[in-house]
């Protein structure tokens, strides 16, 4: 891998320090959502690896790989923060990676069980399957909470659904049934969306889950804890001149417009090949 920058070598101006943003699809738009709202003065770099979505059913090594090779790229586009806005990676490749870069990275697992610990005592965590093998979240929700009752289920099809733009077929309902029905079962408190993409589920959830059930979407809880991280370092951004840039390594044209239903404006989207290709 290349030389490892400081944060202050690779910020050359406000105007040019992004939060570089990335996840397997349009999951990460969860968070993008989110930084509009909470971080409205910070411009991002959004990346996408469609080529190779989805990751919830690839090996730790592979998701190791991915990851490091998105981070090099980010590195090269001299971001000052980077989200890893995947659960599977953040379960798989955070810690790994933290010591590998001089450059602040989260994660949305511990923000996310942290919320759910305070929210709830009976949890549910809807995941993708290497996500739920790693049982992160049923960890970090009882290190933060010994008493919580936690289950997990895996929904392997759900990535798949999203980024095909399937969410309004009645069979995404009759599979979503069929997941979370052994967690209703259970009579639980609060669902934790285990993945950035099932926040996108939402409105398909809503007809059958109880309205007694908190949902909590980690996207919320990381960009709070990175606009804490942001001013902790004095790295955040005060400029009105925003802008988004959305780099996927697959079909933009595919991407821009499954990602036009969550976003104020269709997105410009660039295409890259990871490793060696960069853009300016």
């Amino acid at each position: 891998m290349q030389d490892r920058l400081t944060p202050n070598q690779h910020i050359q101006s406000d105007e040019v320090a992004r939060i570089g943003v990335f996840d397997s699809g349009v999951g990460g738009l969860t968070v993008l959502q989110e930084i509009y709202r909470q971080l409205p003065h910070e411009s991002v770099l959004y990346f996408g690896d469609t080529a190779r979505v989805p990751y919830g059913n690839r090996s730790a090594a592979e998701i190791l790989k991915f990851t490091r090779e998105t981070l090099d790229w980010m590195v090269q586009q001299r971001v000052k923060m980077a989200i890893m806005a995947c659960n599977t990676s953040s379960a798989l490749a955070l810690e790994t990676v933290r010591d590998e870069y001089d450059l602040p990275i989260l994660g949305v697992i511990l923000p996310g069980a942290r919320a759910a610990a305070r929210q709830g005592r009976r949890i549910g965590v809807i995941a993708t399957p290497a996500t739920v093998n790693s049982n992160a979240y049923l960890h970090a929700i009882r290190e933060a909470n010994p008493t919580a009752q936690v289950w997990q289920v895996a929904c392997p099809e759900f990535v798949p659904l999203i980024e095909n733009n399937r969410l309004e077929e009645p069979y995404t309902l009759e599979i979503a049934k069929e997941y979370i029905q052994p967690l209703l079962d259970r009579s639980i408190d609060t669902l934790v969306y285990g993945c950035t993409h099932y926040p996108h589920l939402e409105p398909i959830l809503r007809k059958f889950v109880p309205s007694t059930v908190k949902f909590v979407n980690p996207a919320i809880d990381v960009v709070a804890a990175a606009a804490k991280e942001l001013n902790l370092l004095g790295i955040q951004s005060h400029s009105n001149a925003l802008s988004t840039k959305f780099i996927v390594s697959g079909d933009p044209q595919q991407f821009a417009q499954l990602a036009t239903q969550w976003l104020p404006t269709q997105p410009l989207v660039e295409q890259i090949t990871l490793p060696t290709v960069t853009v300016s």
